[in-house]
């Protein structure tokens, strides 16, 4: 039996893709696989390679 494997996330869609919220770019977070706003204090998930880009669905960072 084989595990499935989670799709990896594009790097190169950081180029297009702002935070909702303050219009400003984002950065990777790997290891928790969430896009990070530092400006509005927000990481948004990305699931099954697909950044989930909603401000309700968004973790508020500490």
């Amino acid at each position: 039996m084989t595990e499935a494997k989670t799709p990896a996330f594009d790097r190169h869609m950081l180029e297009a893709l702002v935070c909702p919220q303050t219009h400003r770019q984002l950065e990777y977070d790997a290891k928790r696989q969430e896009l990070i706003s530092k400006g509005a204090g927000l990481a948004f998930p990305i699931r099954d390679g697909i950044p989930i880009m909603l401000v309700d669905e968004a973790r508020q960072l500490d």
